[in-house]
């Protein structure tokens, strides 16, 4: 007997992910209920090759039954219904920022911290990082595992279906129009995407950052260590899919570059790409469809004692957000869920 899975956002770039990755892993479900705004009741949407799924309200879902809530569909729609979800007995395992910093909550990539995953029957609520928290504690869990890591400064440069479809339809349909010499004000965005690049993701904080960029150093200490110091500057680039980031590491000892390319490459999730030659790296284009994190352009940081350099990328839509989510949930039902299944 399988489980009961209902995919709240199912209509948005990261549900439609979800219901993609659940039916390529086998996922052992015997129903799945694809959830949405009343304005999205009866679309249809495709589960594996041969599964039409029918769109139902969110609003007046009974969750009781349901095994796994996994909920996209923004902070203040999961706000209200997760916890609802989450009271009827349903593990809900969400991908907005509402529960991440929430101390009875886990936050969890698994290949990091799965054994933070015992904490969830607190709230029956797990989180799933940011996008680029995500590509970020993947390739930084494995040299801090070696050596301590002190400080961390990122540069991030992430595509816009972190903003979602309508993001995505600006950057194309703009991108149009400069072809037409027809210029668009933009609506999705501060400034122009198009052929541009912006320094600002999410609205600005008292100190200057922005919430993305203080969302990646508050969950990267919750989910590695309080004690690392976190600046991230956070970009959004005219790209579809994927994102990537320039990480610098201070260590607290010193660990060399092929130390760090061995265990990289022994991580659990990480392909190591990294040659001294011309395309001897990964870009956000070649990542898109792929589970793992990618990191390339290892190498020593001499103007610090301890420091090391790397290029990491990531599919945000996938590891960043689908993959990261149903991955928690295989962790649960290997390990903790009601044997009845």
């Amino acid at each position: 007997m399988g489980y009961k899975v209902a995919v709240v956002g199912a209509t948005g770039n990261v549900g439609r992910e979800i219901l993609s990755v659940l039916s390529e892993r086998d996922f052992p479900a015997d129903e799945v209920v694809a959830l949405a705004s009343r304005k999205s009741v009866g679309k249809e949407l495709s589960f594996g090759e041969d599964v039409v799924l029918t769109v139902r309200a969110l609003e007046d879902f009974d969750f009781s039954g349901v095994d796994f809530g996994l909920f996209s569909p923004g902070s203040a729609v999961s706000r209200e219904h997760a916890p609802r979800a989450a009271e009827s007995g349903c593990v809900v395992i969400d991908n907005t920022s509402e529960f991440r910093l929430d101390e009875d909550v886990p936050l969890i990539v698994p290949e990091v911290n799965r054994e933070a995953i015992a904490d969830f029957r607190q709230r029956n609520i797990i989180a799933n990082p940011n996008c680029s928290t995500i590509q970020m504690v993947m390739a930084l869990k494995p040299l801090h595992d070696l050596v301590p890591i002190k400080r961390i400064v990122v540069s991030t440069y992430q595509s816009v279906s972190g903003s979602g479809k309508s993001a995505m339809d600006e950057l194309f349909n703009h991108t149009r129009a400069i072809f037409m010499n027809d210029r668009k004000a933009p609506e999705i965005f501060p400034k122009t995407i198009a052929f541009n690049v912006i320094p600002q993701i999410d609205s600005f904080m008292a100190d200057g950052s922005t919430r993305e960029e203080t969302k990646i150093m508050l969950e990267t200490q919750k989910i590695l260590d309080p004690d690392i110091a976190v600046s991230a500057t956070c970009v959004r680039v005219p790209t579809f899919i994927g994102h990537a980031e320039a990480v610098n590491i201070e260590f607290h000892d010193r660990l060399n570059e092929d130390e760090a390319r061995e265990a990289l490459a022994e991580a659990e999730g990480v392909i190591v790409l990294d040659k001294r030659a011309d395309g001897g790296y990964v870009t956000p284009g070649e990542c898109v469809g792929e589970d793992a994190t990618f990191v390339s352009r290892i190498r020593q940081d001499a103007s610090v004692p301890h420091g090391l350099n790397m290029w990491v990328v990531s599919d945000n839509l996938r590891k960043g957000a689908a993959l990261n989510t149903v991955q928690i949930a295989e962790e649960l039902v290997r390990h903790h869920m009601d044997t009845r299944h």
